[in-house]
C-alpha cells in the first residue's frame, strides 16, 4: 500500500507523515525528494540539467519514484505501507506515476493537505529549516491553486488549518482505515513485448473526433485497446468501445483506416496499432456515455486545431493519416506514424 501525501509546500506533509508513522505500527517513510538530488548530483551529466527547475520534469524521476517504491516493497514486504510526502500538482506526471505503481498492482491512497493560500504563506515565513528555499516554495503557490480543482477531485481532502499534526495524521489514518482515499485505477499489468492494438474513432454531428482521458497515464486517447489472446481486432474495437464509453458497435459495420507499425518507445507503446471508423454518434448516444471511473477521467469532442494540444505526436499523425484514409476511401499503412 502506498499512501501518497499531497498538498502545497505548507501544508505540513512532513510532520505529518512522522506522526502518520507512529499511527501506523510498520510503515516506512519514502521521500521522492532523495531520488531528485541522487539524478542531480550523481547520476545525470550536468548538460542535461540545465535550465531545469524542477526534478519532477525529469523523465529519468517519475521512471524512478515507482521503480524505487515497488523495489522497497519486495523488500521490506506487501504489509509495509510506504508513506510519501511528495507535492505532485500535474495531472499528467500523477497519471504517469500512479498508473505505474497501478500496472505493479500497489494500491495507491491519495490525501491531500490543504490550507488556505494565507496559511500557507505564514507557515513558508516561519519555516527557519527551509528558509533558504523561501522564494522557491512561494513562487509555487500559483501551481498550487491551478491544480486544486482536479486535486480536490481525484484525492481525499484534510483541511490542515486548525490542526495539529498529529491530528491531521489521525484524520489521514481514519481515511486509510476506510478506503476513502484508496485511487480507484485500473491496475492491468503493462505489456513487457509488442502488442496488437485496436482503436476506433467515434465523431459528433460537427466531425468532431472523440477522445478520452485515461486516469492511468499521461496524455489523451482514442477509445480502444489491446488486443485480447484470439481475439480478431474489430471484435476488440468493439468490445472496448462498450467496456470503455457504453457504446454499442457492430463489427461488420467498422471499417479500416490505418494500420500503424509503433516502435517501443516506453512501457506502454510497441507493436501494431489498427485504426477503425466506427462513425458518428447521435445526440442521444453521446448522452448515454458512461465511462469507467478506474480507467477513464473525461471524454471530449475535440475539433482539428487542439489535436495535437491532446494527443502525443505520433497519435497526432496516426489520427490525420486515419481522416485522409477514411476520405479516400482506402486503408493506410504507418510506420512510427508516418507512410511507409
Amino acid at each position: 500500500m502506498i499512501v501518497w501525501l499531497n498538498g502545497a509546500f505548507g501544508a505540513g506533509k512532513t510532520t505529518t507523515v512522522r506522526e502518520l508513522q507512529r499511527l501506523i505500527p510498520g510503515s516506512h517513510v519514502f521521500d521522492p525528494e532523495d531520488v531528485g538530488a541522487l539524478l542531480r548530483c550523481r547520476l545525470l551529466p550536468a548538460a542535461s540539467l540545465d535550465g531545469l527547475t524542477d526534478y519532477q520534469d525529469l523523465v529519468a524521476w517519475r521512471r524512478l519514484v515507482p521503480d524505487t517504491l515497488a523495489a522497497l516493497h519486495a523488500q521490506l514486504g506487501e504489509d509495509t505501507p510506504l508513506l510519501v510526502p511528495m507535492a505532485l500538482h500535474r495531472q499528467d506526471y500523477r497519471d504517469e506515476i500512479f498508473g505505474a505503481l497501478a500496472a505493479r498492482r500497489l494500491d495507491v491512497h491519495h490525501v491531500l493537505l490543504h490550507a488556505e493560500e494565507s496559511i500557507l504563506r505564514k507557515r513558508i515565513d516561519a519555516d527557519e529549516t527551509e528558509h533558504g528555499a523561501r522564494g522557491w516554495r512561494l513562487s509555487h503557490l500559483d501551481a498550487y491553486a491551478a491544480a486544486l480543482p482536479w486535486l480536490r477531485a481525484d484525492a481525499a481532502v484534510v483541511d490542515t488549518a486548525d490542526l495539529t499534526p498529529r491530528q491531521t495524521a489521525e484524520c489521514v489514518a481514519d481515511l486509510i482505515r476506510t478506503g476513502a482515499c484508496r485511487v480507484p485505477i485500473v491496475q492491468d499489468a503493462v505489456a513487457t513485448g509488442d502488442t496488437v492494438a485496436a482503436a476506433v474513432l467515434l465523431f459528433d454531428e460537427a466531425d468532431r473526433v472523440l477522445l478520452v482521458d485515461p486516469v492511468y497515464k499521461p496524455g489523451w486517447e482514442f477509445p480502444g485497446g489491446v488486443v485480447e489472446t484470439g481475439e480478431a481486432p474489430s471484435a476488440a474495437a468493439v468490445r472496448e468501445a462498450a467496456e470503455e464509453l457504453g457504446v454499442t458497435l457492430r463489427a461488420d459495420d467498422l471499417r479500416l483506416l490505418v494500420v500503424d507499425w509503433e516502435p517501443r518507445r516506453g512501457p506502454r507503446s510497441g507493436g501494431l496499432r489498427l485504426v477503425f471508423d466506427g462513425g458518428s454518434l447521435a445526440p442521444a448516444q453521446q448522452a448515454a456515455l458512461a465511462l469507467p471511473p478506474a480507467e477513464l477521467r473525461s471524454w471530449r469532442f475535440v475539433p482539428p486545431e487542439e489535436w495535437d494540444a491532446h494527443l502525443a505526436p505520433n497519435k497526432a499523425s496516426r489520427l490525420r493519416a486515419a481522416l485522409a484514409a477514411r476520405r479516400a476511401g482506402h486503408v493506410a499503412y504507418l510506420e512510427a506514424g508516418h507512410p511507409a
